[in-house]
């Protein structure tokens, strides 16, 4: 089943394991990614589908040091590189759309970071200058809210015009749209804010952007039911995700990258109401061939595997196999240069 063919949309999958995406760090150059960074994803061509690291779709959505762009031509024209890449190894590559919204910090991005509200995260992120505590955020105006929908629009069509084959929008983990679902860090008392159907209008609105701009059959998203990441609190998300999951539902977006819940009931309801392609990660489950019999006896269409693919370029060849996997080195996961990046072996190399 790992193994078995999948149709997403137009695309074939010559399998069902998802490179889920990942923050290296690694554009130091005005947000454009590198030549370095075409090599790393080329090299993970064997999976089923890769979704690129965060990738943020204005400066004011830029959260940590040295993440790529899609909002000037300089960054579209590096992404090309990569696109060309990946599909010259026989791959497939969605672009991870992300604003950070609060998560950020004026020492990265030369201006305090954004939110729903002026709600201050606990924690800290890292600068040039070394850890530094979230500042308190500024609240978006609802003008402001506006240009941000279509900023994502924009990197969508940014995106395919880089090569990538679709998009895929990150409404989880904590960053922006995911706090606008949160109830501590959406204050507001306007129509972006208070219930349920307030505070999902904001990832709706996005979605239904990027689809009428790029088509819904290159358009996926993540979401993370209760996954409290980033300071956030979602007490009521059986009220909140089946009535987000219903109205992405009716745009039919091409897919659901669901990080799997706390809660197995809302798992279950959220896959009998989702009507196209469900991918599922699961960080609770770290063995990657665990993680996939897992969910795909569960009813996944496709599983999300991120840490394994950082020292096993030909990660899927390697499950097929049995074959033991490399362990990363978590030193390097962050910027720096090649390596930890572009210089782990192939089982090939290993045997040879």
């Amino acid at each position: 089943m790992p193994f078995s063919t999948y149709k997403l949309g137009d695309l074939r999958l010559p399998n069902r394991i998802v490179m889920a995406p990942m923050t290296r760090s690694r554009a130091y150059v005005d947000g454009i990614p590198s030549s370095l960074t075409a090599l790393y994803y080329a090299q993970r061509a064997s999976a089923g589908l890769i979704v690129t690291e965060g990738v943020q779709p204005s400066q004011a959505g830029k959260g940590y040091m040295d993440t790529p762009g899609l909002h000037t031509d300089e960054q579209v024209a590096g992404w090309r590189v990569v696109t060309d890449a990946v599909h010259a190894a026989g791959g497939r590559i969605f672009a991870q759309v992300m604003h950070a919204g609060r998560i950020g910090h004026p020492a990265n991005t030369g201006a305090l970071p954004v939110g729903p509200s002026a709600v201050q995260a606990a924690g800290q992120i890292f600068t040039p200058e070394g850890m530094q505590d979230l500042p308190e955020p500024l609240e978006l105006s609802t003008a402001e809210i506006e240009t941000t929908v279509q900023d994502f629009a924009d990197a969508a069509a940014r995106a395919i015009e880089a090569g990538f084959d679709g998009v895929e929008l990150h409404g989880a983990n904590g960053y922006l749209v995911h706090q606008f679902l949160s109830q501590n860090a959406n204050l507001r008392d306007d129509r972006y804010g208070g219930s349920v159907e307030n505070r999902i209008r904001f990832a709706v609105e996005i979605a239904r952007a990027v689809v009428d701009r790029i088509g819904a059959e290159r358009v996926g998203i993540r979401l993370s039911p209760g996954n409290g990441a980033q300071d956030l609190v979602e007490d009521d998300m059986h009220e909140v995700y089946p009535a987000l999951v219903s109205a992405l539902a009716d745009l039919g977006l091409t897919y659901l990258h669901l990080v799997a819940s706390p809660s197995d009931d809302l798992n279950r309801e959220i896959r009998k109401s989702w009507p196209t392609t469900l991918i599922v990660n699961d960080p609770s489950i770290a063995d990657p061939a665990a993680r996939l019999a897992h969910w795909l006896e569960r009813d996944a269409d496709l599983v999300a595997l991120g840490t394994a693919f950082l020292a096993n370029p030909d990660l899927p060849v390697r499950l097929l196999l049995g074959a033991e996997l490399g362990q990363p080195d978590f030193a390097t996961a962050f910027g720096g240069d090649h390596r930890g990046y572009t210089d782990y072996p192939t089982l090939a190399v290993h045997t040879a």
